[in-house]
Order: structure tokens, then sequence, then C-alpha cells
């Protein structure tokens, strides 16, 4: 069977939305928070040699074009045909004099020594010697102190493979028996027991307990007060107290319900989790990218804030050098395309400024009630209102206000927290779900103890506050949201 193979051409015509390189680096930049931007700037500032931050320092300026060497003149860098070239290589060792050269793996870039005087700090290592040092995990402290725990070798053994085992909030989450094994492990079942009770009394106080009534008997027992009665309440009745069932233990343990609220407030003082006492993750900052602040005319302006690092410019030398026909093919092309690179970046950053700007007003306009009047003020706002008003698609707007933080008279608050749902209350006004959660909040906070809110009586508080279309399992679901516990264990004796 023979088989004929042949080569046919076809046209055809379809659409494709491709993306730009340029494109794709506006969204980024638009998306990334303001201390993102700033280490985005710094690598490009390491990577691009043509691209410079704009000093605030006009004198300097003036002084630094005063001391700019004779080269950055529009003189060619080959001169003449000659056998030896030695004009050339005297003007590139002269040029090696006035620039300092930074190696950075395989780039080599000059940078003008005028660009920080003699006696300027550097900034990068001001940084780095200010930057906290980490933190000692919980392990290395616990293990820390065990080295100068005096005991024997099998219990000192013991210990270290009990430590190894605590979690992150200081808890043996496995059995002893568990632990002993006697065809890895040279010790007994007792020398565990013993190191448990030593690895107890280390630092902070509460770590190796098996469970959250142990951890409080460890830390009582450690308290510089008498806690004796605290001890017996939580050995003896510790399946009562979880109950919230005062009472019950007052009268048990023939005392005043005085005695036990007194006990309680001074339980509360106890850390349930004391392993994050040690080598706890500390907060990542926060900047605020927008600062809302109040006018004298009952407005609000809306502005971004203010940092010198958004300041860049093309380098005028490398820009001149681009330019120069005299200057070697190749070094032309390496310098076109990175300012070509640093005017994309530098038009992102413009764009990021104006689009964040727009987007902020608008959300201020939107939302000037919250601004004055606080949180039960807050309407519903989809994005895709604040889209359709600043010209842009609603992934811009999802992007730009992607962890993006305000600070206006009512904190530092998250952007894309000003966009929710929400509803009509019986009055007409619109009410933000946030806001709901918010007006549920308050109605606790200012409940009788005594006699705390069921979910329902919540409900027709809710109702006399004009909130009145919400379900009893709404206001379960936003209490569970809001952390608040039901009635019974909010109740005080």
């Amino acid at each position: 069977m023979a088989i004929n193979l042949s080569m046919v051409g076809q046209m055809r015509m379809e659409q494709k939305m491709k993306l730009a390189p340029r494109m794709i680096q506006s969204m980024e930049v638009l998306q990334l928070p303001l201390l993102a931007l700033q280490e985005k700037i710094e690598a490009e500032l390491n990577s691009n040699p043509v691209l410079e931050v704009v000093e605030d320092q006009p004198d300097q300026s003036v002084s630094a074009e005063a001391e700019t060497p004779e080269i950055s003149s529009e003189q060619e860098l080959v001169v003449g045909e000659d056998s030896d070239h030695l004009a050339d290589f005297q003007r590139l060792e002269s040029l090696g004099d006035d620039y300092a050269p930074s190696l950075n793996g395989d780039s080599y870039t000059y940078q003008p020594q005028y660009q920080r005087p003699t006696g300027d700090p550097d900034k990068k290592l001001e940084a780095l010697q200010n930057t906290a040092a980490q933190g000692i995990s919980l392990h290395d402290s616990l293990e820390e102190q065990w080295r100068m725990v005096e005991s024997d070798e099998k219990v000192k053994a013991a210990g270290e493979l009990i430590i190894d085992y605590l979690d992150e909030k200081g808890y043996l989450s496995i059995r002893l028996e568990q632990l002993h094994n006697k065809d890895k492990h040279d010790f007994g079942f007792e020398h565990l027991q013993q190191a448990l009770a030593l690895v107890q009394k280390l630092e902070p106080a509460g770590v190796g307990a098996r469970n959250v009534q142990e951890c409080l008997l460890i830390q009582m027992d450690q308290f510089p007060e008498d806690m004796s009665f605290e001890i017996r309440l939580v050995r003896e009745h510790w399946d009562e107290f979880l109950e919230n069932h005062l009472p019950q233990i007052a009268k048990k343990m023939n005392c005043s319900m005085d005695q036990i609220n007194r006990a309680v407030e001074r339980m509360s003082k106890l850390d349930t989790s004391p392993g994050l006492l040690v080598g706890r993750d500390e907060n990542h900052p926060i900047t605020a990218d927008v600062i809302v602040e109040a006018d004298e005319d009952d407005g609000y302006i809306v502005r971004l804030k203010d940092t010198q690092q958004l300041n860049l410019r093309v380098n005028s030398f490398y820009e001149k050098m681009s330019r120069n026909r005299g200057v070697d093919d190749q070094t032309r092309q390496f310098l076109q395309k990175n300012i070509r690179s640093a005017q994309w970046f530098m038009d992102a950053i413009q764009q990021r400024k104006q689009t964040l700007l727009k987007v902020a007003r608008a959300i201020v306009r939107h939302q000037a009630d919250f601004f004055a009047k606080g949180k039960l003020h807050l309407k519903p706002l989809p994005m895709a209102t604040i889209a359709d008003e600043v010209g842009v698609h609603l992934a811009t707007v999802s992007r730009a206000v992607s962890g993006k933080y305000v600070q206006c008279p009512q904190g530092v608050l998250p952007l894309r927290s000003f966009f929710s749902g929400g509803m009509e209350d019986e009055n007409g006004q619109q009410r933000s779900w946030d806001a709901v959660k918010a007006k549920l909040q308050e109605i606790v906070d200012n409940e009788d103890k005594s006699k705390p809110l069921s979910d329902d009586a919540i409900k027709k508080k809710l109702a006399e506050a004009g909130i009145g279309d919400i379900a009893r399992r709404t206001v379960a679901k936003y209490r569970k949201i809001l952390n608040i516990p039901t009635a019974r264990f909010r109740k005080r004796y």
C-alpha cells in the first residue's frame, strides 16, 4: 500500500489576546503594596545600571555636574586608526579613575563617585544594622535551658526526646507510652516521667503540659502569689468550670461567688499557649499607601503617601552615551535596552499612582458617612461600581486595592474592607454586612452580663435598630465570626 505525503499551505484568520511584557509589568507593579514596591525598586536599581533615584539635594547636584569629568562630553570613544590605539587606552584608564566600578555577579556597572560623598552614611548598611535579629525558637530555648539541668544521663536523653515532640504551643501531644521504645533508646519509662517533670519546670511556665488543665496547674504552681484556691478549683471541678457552672462549684467548695469570680479573674492572667511566648512570629509592618484627612470644608483630602524612593529617572550620562555614534553598537544596544526597560518601569509606577489615587477618591466619595461617623455607617459597595466610575476593568480595581491600606480618622484599614455586600433596612438605608456585624458587637458589649442575650434576643435588638430582615441563624453565624460565645458562656454571676 502506497502512502502519499504532501505539504499544503493554508491561511486562516483568528483573534488572540496577548499581553505585552509592558502590560504584564504594569499589572504586577499595580498589585504591589508600598513596602513590596520599595523592594521591587531596589531590585531594579541593582539590576538596571541606567536607573537611579532622584536625590532631593539641588546643591549637591550642582556640585556633581561641576565634578563631572570631561569624558561625559560628546568626544568619541574610538580615536583614529593608529596601530596601537594608545589614546583609547589612556582615556579608558582615566575613565576608571573617575568612576568607581561595582561588580555584582556577571554584571559590571559604573557608578559615579559623586553619587555618595565621602562620609555620607550608607542607607543599605544602616538598614541592615537596624534590622532586628531573628528570635530564638521555642525548641532552641528549651534545649539551651535543658543543657543547664543536672540529672542522670538517661533522664537527660529522655528530656531531649520530649522537647523534640513539643508543639509550637508548648504542649506534649503524644503519650509517654508512645515515646518509650526499648529498641531505639536505652532509657526506661520511669526516666521519661522524671524528665517530663523537669521539663515542666522550664520557662515559659506551662510548657510540657499534656492538656490545658495541666498547663494551668503548672503555671499556678509556679505563680509568685498563693493560688491554692485556684489550683483546687481547676483540679477538682474542671468539667463544671468549662461549662460555666460557677454557682454549683461555689456550693461544692463551700465558698461565695465573689471568691469564685476573683479566682476566675486571676486565672485569666494565665496563658493557655505558653509556647507562643517564645519565638512568636513578628507581625509584618503595615504601611498605608493612601492617606485620608479631613479638610476645613467638612470634606476629605485623599493623597498617596509620599516616598522619595518612588522618584526615579534615567541617568543622563548613560542616555547621552546611548545616542553617541562613537560608542560601539553592542554597548549602545545594551544601554538602549536598559533605558527602555527603565522607562517602562517608571511608567508602570506612575500608572500605579494615578490608578490607586482615582480608586481611593471614588471609595471616599461613596463611603463618606463611614469616615465621618464610623463603622456603623459603612454602606454596601460592589467593586464593579468603582470600576465603572473610574473607567477601568474590574480586575484592575481588584489589583489596585490588593494588600493596600488607608490611613484615616478611623485608623489604618485595608482598602478591600470598603467593598462588601449588604441590605436595605426598614428605613430604606443601605447597610453593609460589616455594619451589621459592628451593630451586633455593640449590642453584646452593652448587654447585662448577668442576663446575656440569646440569639433570638439579639435579633430583636437588631430589629429595634432598624435591621429587621435577618434570620436567627445569620445572627449565630456572625456571632461565631466575631468570636462571641453563646449566652451561657457570657453569663457572669
